[in-house]
């Protein structure tokens, strides 16, 4: 029996449990079609594409409209996972009802199973209303990188006692106002396990400790194929980026020394062919 595809139900199952959630960030088909593959439980299409895929300095500058070409792109590849779509910048802050209406867009046209955005207490009444509208919400506190210049940067949130009450009451409010789980992103771990504790929904944490209901990093991270900076809380299972640029070098190798393409990589004809073309070429003297 093949992989199954979680639902909101599961993952409320999984907190009570005691079950650790798995989730990864992906933007593309063939990433995605690995993914599904696997033994990860949902994918957030992130904002992040717009430095891993775009290569901007912040999440800032991507739109609604090329958000949803990538979770077009993951969706098609996504049929046993769970999947998440992220609410880029301005397209939720501007009123409710353009948050409800662009929500409402990364569902339909995007086709993903809910959607994420940034903000706790001064979010809530944008993601009652998102919920209200049938739309399933993941919340997002702590550092939050669309705010980040506001935050000082992309530095440790919830450190200091003011700060950390306020991200706890952040995470009490999302969940009041209905949000199916909570991603914390950059705070303490004894914050974390405070609120992972309170909390009836899950809690995922990202550069948030072990005490979090799941964890989930950016694949590019994961897989050692982002090399601009390497956050703190990444762990590298693999350095694929090191492999692919050996593999594009001995290409290039092969390439120049003629051992690529080999007979093996070629398509042949007869020589009957070959010889009756040569003819005819030569006779209308094309050769």
């Amino acid at each position: 029996m093949g992989k199954q595809k979680a639902t909101i139900r599961t993952f409320k199952e999984m907190k009570q449990k005691g079950k650790k959630i798995t989730m990864v960030t992906a933007y593309d088909y063939a990433m995605m079609s690995w993914v599904d593959k696997s033994d990860i439980d949902l994918i957030l299409v992130g904002d992040s594409a717009a430095m891993t895929m775009l290569g901007y300095k912040s999440t800032v500058p991507i739109d609604l409209d090329t958000m949803l070409v990538f979770n077009q792109a993951v969706s098609r590849a996504g049929e046993h996972t769970f999947l998440v779509g992220d609410m880029p910048f301005m397209s939720y802050e501007v009123s409710t009802e353009k948050a409800v209406e662009n929500a409402g867009r990364i569902m339909k046209e995007g086709f993903m199973d809910a959607v994420k955005l940034e903000g706790g207490e001064r979010m809530a009444e944008t993601v009652a209303a998102i919920v209200r509208a049938g739309i399933p919400v993941m919340g997002h506190i702590g550092l939050t990188p669309q705010s980040a210049s506001q935050l000082g940067g992309f530095t440790v949130q919830g450190k200091d006692f003011t700060s950390a009450k306020q991200i706890f009451k952040d995470a009490l409010a999302l969940e009041e106002a209905g949000a199916f789980a909570i991603l914390m992103e950059a705070i303490p771990a004894p914050l974390a396990k405070l609120i992972t504790e309170k909390v009836q929904v899950p809690t995922i944490g990202i550069g948030a400790g072990p005490y979090c209901d799941g964890q989930v990093l950016v694949i590019h991270d994961l897989l050692g194929l982002f090399d601009r900076f390497v956050p703190k809380f990444v762990k590298q299972y693999a350095k694929l980026g090191e492999e692919i640029q050996k593999a594009l070098n001995t290409f290039a190798a092969e390439v120049r020394g003629g051992a690529f393409p080999a007979a093996d990589h070629c398509f042949n004809m007869q020589e009957e062919v070959v010889q009756q073309l040569t003819a005819a070429l030569q006779e209308e003297g094309l050769l």
